[in-house]
């Protein structure tokens, strides 16, 4: 697992047996982007890392503006570990 933690915002990547997982929390408010083990699928946007799919991108940077949207604040002051970068098709 690695985590950074930028602007009170904290991203924390680890990787499953199914998942790479990206999570965030900022002010008591959590997200998370999830993609399958392999890389290759669309990422899927939740509350928390093991909640309900709210959406699904194809991008990284789509998925982190809803990702920042759920967190109240802007997509470019999210942290993203150096694990996580390549996350998205």
């Amino acid at each position: 697992m690695s985590t950074v933690e930028s602007d009170g915002i904290t991203a924390s990547y680890r990787e499953t047996e199914e998942e790479r997982i990206l999570e965030f929390e900022a002010d008591g408010r959590t997200a998370a982007v999830a993609q399958n083990v392999e890389g290759y699928a669309m990422l899927k946007v939740r509350p928390t890392a093991t909640g309900d799919e709210l959406e699904r991108y194809y991008g990284f940077d789509m998925a982190l503006d809803h990702a920042a949207e759920l967190l109240g604040v802007d997509a470019a002051a999210l942290p993203v570990p150096e694990d996580a970068a390549d996350m998205g098709m």
